[in-house]
């Protein structure tokens, strides 16, 4: 084994503060749903879409961070990533158990498996600015009725809110169980608070 510098500062902070933020926008989101009762509607109401501007602004500094820095490379891939994403699969469902070998080593220039570049860029993608649309259509929906927008649209809106919610809950879950799956059961988390990582050499 070998460590390696794997995660910057700029990294570290990114994922922890989003990993932060969403977990508020979840907690509040459930309480404005009237699931329990913490804080009260109103306070849940006002932190949930606090909250979301802070997520909007941070998604930006990081587009920012990755275009300027280069490290959007990160989720680039090389080769058949249909076939390369299978043998990932393979790894987790099948691989991990018998205790055969990573199909994909992590290094400086390659941190990601291909299933995680796909997913995580999906996510950053498509899943979460997704959300944040949906959420400010939700919260400026007066304004955009008194603009023309047809009033019938609210509940289909609130719906693909809440089930993008549901379904970012099922990726924290996973998350952070596949943080569990590197050679150590908190290596992977170690390695998120440090930057550093140890690998096979």
């Amino acid at each position: 084994m070998k460590k390696i510098y794997l995660y910057a500062r700029f990294q570290r902070f990114w994922h922890w503060t989003q990993f932060l933020i969403i977990s508020v926008l979840l907690l509040t989101g459930l309480e404005v749903h009237g699931l329990y009762n913490l804080m009260g509607y109103e306070n849940a109401f006002r932190i949930h879409n606090l909250s979301g501007w802070g997520l909007l602004g941070l998604i930006f500094i990081a587009f920012f961070w990755y275009i300027t820095t280069g490290d959007f490379r990160q989720y680039l891939t090389e080769g058949n990533l249909v076939e390369k994403i299978w043998l990932q699969v393979r790894y987790y469902m099948i691989g991990i158990f018998k205790h055969e070998p990573h199909p994909f080593k992590k290094n400086e220039i390659s941190r990601l498996n291909p299933l995680q570049r796909i997913t995580y860029l999906m996510l950053t993608l498509v899943g979460l600015p997704s959300q944040i649309i949906f959420g400010f259509i939700y919260f400026y929906f007066n304004e955009l009725v008194a603009l023309g927008m047809n009033p019938a649209w609210m509940e289909p809106i609130a719906l693909i809110h809440t089930l993008l919610a549901y379904l970012l809950i099922a990726f924290v879950i996973m998350h952070v169980y596949m943080t569990t799956t590197g050679h150590t059961l908190t290596s992977n988390i170690k390695a998120m608070i440090t930057g550093w990582e140890e690998v096979e050499d």
